[in-house]
């Protein structure tokens, strides 16, 4: 007998017969017995919890997971924002974990050889309170579930691997560099991108409702569908109770072409407040009429039942296009998270893994067990739990579609994920209009293709342009045909960049404006440095604003190629294109409204406390992070050129600006030493100067800003020496290389 049954059976005898938490209404049990556990539940009044303590004392179990350690023990640490989020308060922790550790000690395929706990770990609601909780949290458990802000997934999994300790997590993706994060679910951007995929939708827009985990998940899947080439926008959030909700919706209107709209947010159907306002403002201003496709993006992470269950929330109006998870039924009551079942799974996943580690040899740490995931197929509490040969978790989703009248919600069609194909059901969705959104080019969706405005480019023509290209524009016509065919190389292409002249650009400096109506100004103006300027598109849409940094008139026009094709990331600065005219070369930069880090700092005005300061690091870091891993070292970090957008996202900018002057040969200008504070001694070292970046010279970039930023002052604001003594005197001689 299951511990489960063995539990209910307990529960449901004379004395004691609840299970749950239910303060008013009914529980519903609903039986799957081909699918986790085959339960029967009955309707219940509330004062589960007391039952469940009631009966732990009966069977004596421990009431406090850490009332009894040993050194044998493995301690498994819950992470989430239980105390901040009622949402997430109402998955019961507590419960699901007590479950799944009952499980695996009494599964007889089990053979942990430990004692296994558990303990439930606050992480805080907003990102930069829940890593510095994470980092306090060290020497406290074995292993982790979680985290559930992916905010802060990258670093916690560069804690993780340098601790040892396993991350099992359902809201991160699987890291680049590997390590001890494990996903607990299959990624839900190749879940997105599959149905996306299927029906031809890649213009998508993502709204968030204000809590960080959900403004950094609208992030997390902006930046990864943009990688894969779509296009996103616009990315925007909601203020607490939803609102702002009508002004997120009139930036839909007013976007072209949009298909998608995906919601970052609790979804109604478990109580997300945030997600009804925006659906009921969304039907009162007509966008209910079957133009858009509202998805909300955290029915990806749980199960949630749609046989023989009515949601009245769903006659309120509106076409809601539900994507969830799993195939079975997981019980749902509006006292209960469907997120219970995810904690549970992901318990259980580890148990399984922690086993196999000891089968093999393995010692009882959280280090090794993402190597023992592979090839698994276990009951879980409403699905199976499978990994294919690499480790990778495999689930089925299915599509649910309403009519907008009826309650009840309908599959349409079932996605596997291990094939990544989306199959019907025979059913055909209910649109309002009776069809559709039109589906979008399929270049979108074709990685060996260029996508320019819906119209398909195969690489097939590049060789063409591939070589140094010296073109005289002699005409209207002839530059728009030539800045057409180069925007295709740059990372930003798209259907709304174009290629730019000065007659397209009013500059907001009439001091660079002037010096820049001759060629000779141009070269005069590149005398004086390296700085940069902003400058306004009339012609663009919208009046984009763009940065300008200026590059020598000497580099050849062919140096587009030069730089990377699809540096893409939420905190590295977009390269919208490059500009030429008048012997002016520039890289077009898209411009951030609040200025440079440097700008932020000065600004005495500002209140720059503990939890900003460590936001911006950290966005630092990330934009760092990407280039490196990208291969693609800086060079020129500084805090001037780390700049900040309108939501106080930091992004690296200028990057390659260096190493295109390098490749071109650009004379060599001698920099004031002002600009070298945040250059590395052995650059400083090398005979012609820093000309190319390096990876260790970044990082000691990045020590520079962060003593910047801490004291609120300028490099070495502190040591009382001037620039040109702490740069060319006894700092040069003295400091050893990093």
């Amino acid at each position: 007998m299951t511990p489960e049954a063995s539990l209910w059976n307990c529960l449901n005898g004379k004395a004691l017969d609840l299970l749950f938490l239910i303060h008013k209404g009914t529980w519903l049990w609903l039986t799957r017995p081909l699918w986790g556990f085959p339960f029967s539940f009955l309707r219940v009044p509330w004062l589960v919890l007391l039952s469940v303590t009631l009966c732990c004392l009966l069977r004596g179990a421990p009431l406090s997971p850490n009332s009894t350690q040993d050194e044998d023990s493995f301690t498994v640490g819950v992470l989430g924002p239980w105390e901040c989020d009622l949402l997430f308060t109402k998955a019961l922790p507590h419960v699901a974990a007590q479950l799944a550790i009952m499980r695996a000690k009494r599964d007889f395929l089990l053979d942990l050889g430990t004692q296994l706990d558990y303990v439930i770990l606050e992480e805080g609601c907003n990102t930069a309170q829940a890593l510095a909780t994470f980092l306090s949290y060290r020497g406290a458990v074995a292993a982790f579930v979680g985290p559930s802000n992916p905010g802060y997934c990258p670093a916690a999994a560069l804690l993780g691997q340098n601790w040892g300790k396993a991350l099992f997590s359902w809201a991160c993706g699987a890291p680049e560099s590997g390590g001890t994060l494990v996903p607990t679910l299959p990624s839900t951007i190749h879940v997105l991108l599959a149905v996306l995929r299927h029906f031809g939708w890649a213009h998508v827009a993502v709204i968030s409702s204000y809590q960080d985990v959900w403004v950094d998940t609208a992030q997390q899947v902006t930046s990864a569908l943009r990688t894969h080439g779509l296009p996103v926008g616009p990315v925007t959030s909601l203020g607490p109770g939803g609102q702002g909700s009508v002004g997120a919706l009139k930036q839909l209107q007013d976007t072209s072409r949009l298909k998608v709209v995906v919601m970052c947010m609790h979804s109604v159907l478990v109580g997300g407040s945030e997600q009804a306002v925006l659906l009921a403002q969304a039907h009162a201003l007509g966008l209910t009429d079957g133009r858009y496709v509202f998805i909300p993006y955290d029915a990806l992470l749980y199960g949630m039942p749609y046989r023989n269950r009515s949601y009245p929330v769903l006659r309120d109006g509106g076409k809601l296009f539900l994507l969830f998870a799993g195939l079975v039924i997981l019980p749902l009551i509006p006292q209960v998270s469907p997120l219970f079942g995810t904690i549970y799974d992901a318990i259980f996943f580890l148990a399984n893994a922690l086993n196999h580690s000891k089968k093999q040899g393995g010692q009882h740490s959280g280090k090794y067990l993402q190597d023992h995931i592979i090839s698994l197929d276990l009951a879980g509490f409403s699905q199976r739990i499978q990994t294919d040969e690499r480790g990778n978790r495999l689930a089925n989703y299915v599509i649910l579609d309403t009519d907008g009248q009826k309650s009840q919600l309908i599959p349409t069609h079932l996605l596997d994920t291990s094939t990544q194909l989306v199959q019907s059901l025979g059913r055909p969705i209910h649109f309002p209009q009776g069809e559709p959104p039109p589906s979008d080019s399929n270049c979108w969706f074709d990685p060996d293709t260029l996508c320019i405005g819906g119209n398909s480019l195969t690489y097939s023509m590049i060789p063409l342009f591939s070589q140094p290209v010296i073109i005289k524009m002699s005409s209207a016509c002839t530059a728009l045909c030539f800045s057409t065919l180069i925007l295709q190389f740059q990372p930003g292409g798209g259907p709304n960049k174009i290629m730019l002249t000065l007659a397209d650009i009013t500059f907001i400096h009439p001091r660079l404006s002037q010096r820049v109506n001759s060629a000779a100004h141009a070269q005069a103006l590149m005398g004086e440095g390296w700085g940069g300027s902003h400058g306004w598109c009339p012609s663009c849409p919208e009046g984009l604003v763009l940065t300008l940094v200026l590059a020598s008139p000497e580099a050849h026009p062919g140096y587009p190629q030069q730089l990377p094709e699809d540096l893409r990331h939420e905190n590295v600065n977009l390269c919208l294109g490059f500009f030429t005219d008048l012997g002016v070369s520039a890289i077009v930069f898209e411009h951030c409204c609040r200025g440079s880090l440097e700008d932020l700092l000065k600004n005495e005005a500002l209140r720059l406390d503990w939890t900003f300061k460590s936001s911006l690091l950290m966005d630092l870091i990330k934009g760092i992070r990407y280039l490196h891993h990208r291969g693609f070292p800086h060079g020129s970090l500084k805090s001037r050129n780390c700049v900040v957008d309108g939501r106080f996202v930091l992004k690296v900018t200028d990057h390659g600006y260096l190493a295109l002057l390098e490749r071109q040969r650009v004379p060599h200008s001698q920099p004031l030493p002002e600009e070298l504070l945040w250059t590395a001694p052995e650059l400083l070292r090398e005979p012609e100067g820093p000309r190319r970046g390096t990876y260790k010279g970044d990082v000691y970039s990045f020590a520079i800003i962060l003593q910047e930023v801490l004291a609120r002052g300028p490099p070495y604001c502190t040591s009382g020496l001037s620039a040109e003594v702490l740069v060319w005197g006894s700092f040069v001689e003295k400091c050893p290389f990093p």
